[in-house]
């Protein structure tokens, strides 16, 4: 349960994905889409620059940690089995709707694409409804 909010951090977390994703469509003229970037992380010829940015994800989180990060909020009360049925779901929804938050959320909004938009909204609507049908309907039990 959230108990603040702090919206300087949430800004400066915003501004920072921003940046990225800008950067990397200058620099690469790629998509900053996470599945699809490590979807091609095998690929021959274009796997430094994925390494590069997953490595950035990671390190990122490490650097958070080591600047006084609190992360005592964070936990994960799903079972590893619950976590392995909802990663795989979410790979296959990525694969579906042809990219993840990142990929449409992020970037293709502010592209004004409208396949974007619709791949949003279809998301963040379906999210919502699996928290409601799992904490109101079934109780919070999975």
């Amino acid at each position: 349960m959230i108990t603040h909010f702090t919206p300087w951090s949430a800004i400066a977390g915003g501004a920072l994905i921003g940046l990225a994703s800008a950067l990397l469509l200058l620099a690469e003229g790629r998509i900053a889409g996470i599945s699809g970037i490590t979807a091609g992380l095998l690929r021959r010829g274009d796997a430094a620059w994925r390494w590069l940015f997953v490595g950035g994800l990671v390190v990122g989180a490490i650097l958070y940690h080591l600047l006084g990060g609190d992360l005592s909020a964070v936990r994960i009360d799903a079972s590893t089995p619950l976590l392995i049925v909802a990663g795989l779901l979410v790979g296959f929804g990525t694969r579906l709707g042809g990219g993840c938050t990142s990929g449409h959320g992020v970037c293709g909004i502010s592209r004004f694409s409208l396949r974007s938009l619709v791949a949003t909204m279809v998301f963040m609507f379906t999210g919502g409804l699996v928290v409601f049908l799992t904490q109101h309907l079934l109780g919070g039990k999975l």
